[in-house]
Parts: C-alpha cells; sequence; structure tokens
C-alpha cells in the first residue's frame, strides 16, 4: 500500500482566504524589494556577528555624533536598524511557514505521483485490449525517452 502522510483538502474558499492574506501582508510591506540574484549576492549578509556591530555602531553613533560625517543621517540609520530589528521575526516565522508548505507540498507531490504509478502499472497489466490502449499509451508518455523509447518497467 502507498504511504499516506497527508489526506487533507483545501477548499476554494480557503485558498481565496489564503491568497487575501499573503496580499494583506504585502500591503503592510508597501516597501518591500525584489533582488535579482546577482544583487543578492552581492549585498552583505547580516548574521550575528555584523547585527552586533551594527547595533553597537548605532550605539556609538547616537552618544557621539560629533564623530560622524556632516552628512550623514543618523535618523535614517535608526530607521533601517529598527525595521532590521522587527522584520526579524517577521522573516522567521515566514520562512517557517515556507518550509511547512514546500515540505507538504513535496510530501502530496509524491503520494500522488506513486498512486498515479499504480495505476498506469494496473492499467498497463489489466487494461491492454479492453479499448484503453490510446488512454494508457498517453500515460506512459511520461516514462517514454526522447527518442520515443519507453524506459525499462523496472523504472515505472
Amino acid at each position: 500500500m502507498i504511504p499516506n502522510l497527508v489526506s487533507a483538502e483545501l477548499s476554494d474558499a480557503d485558498q481565496a482566504e489564503i491568497m487575501a492574506a499573503i496580499n494583506t501582508i504585502l500591503e503592510k510591506l508597501p516597501f518591500v524589494v525584489s533582488l535579482t540574484t546577482a544583487e543578492r549576492r552581492a549585498k552583505a549578509k547580516m548574521g550575528d556577528k555584523t547585527r552586533a556591530f551594527v547595533e553597537k555602531s548605532m550605539e556609538f553613533a547616537i552618544h557621539h555624533p560629533d564623530y560622524l560625517p556632516r552628512l550623514f543621517d543618523l535618523d535614517e540609520m535608526r530607521r533601517d536598524v529598527e525595521l532590521f530589528a522587527t522584520l526579524y521575526p517577521v522573516l522567521m516565522a515566514l520562512v517557517h511557514l515556507q518550509e511547512l508548505v514546500q515540505d507538504t507540498y513535496t510530501v502530496v507531490g509524491q503520494e500522488a505521483y506513486a498512486a498515479a504509478r499504480v495505476v498506469y502499472k494496473s492499467a498497463k497489466a489489466n487494461g491492454q485490449g479492453a479499448g484503453l490502449d490510446a488512454a494508457i499509451a498517453e500515460m506512459g508518455r511520461r516514462f517514454a525517452y526522447k527518442s520515443g523509447r519507453l524506459q525499462s518497467e523496472a523504472k515505472v
């Protein structure tokens, strides 16, 4: 029997509500930006050490503004540091949610694929000559090489 880790349904209404909630999140974050892969790679990463450096630099700037360049915008730095700190728990919650949805999507896809393979194998074994050859051939295209030859049955 095919192992079944997930047995659920997502109604159209629930899917619409989820999509609306995602849109609400995007509306609450009108300042989000989109980076290209190259831009993402070029940006400094904010790990624990960098975060501590930023916080210490912010404290220094607040207490010793006379040591800053004349055109330095301390208020902008403060906004960036505060937004960074505020976004972190949001990011962690979204990453966790994304991982859960991705893992569930993967499991459900594997379960559906395993069931489809059982259907195909059974149809090939029991449906030949029953007027189902075209349907069986259509399902079998998933396993065809580019040259049109079918892969071995061991892979089905």
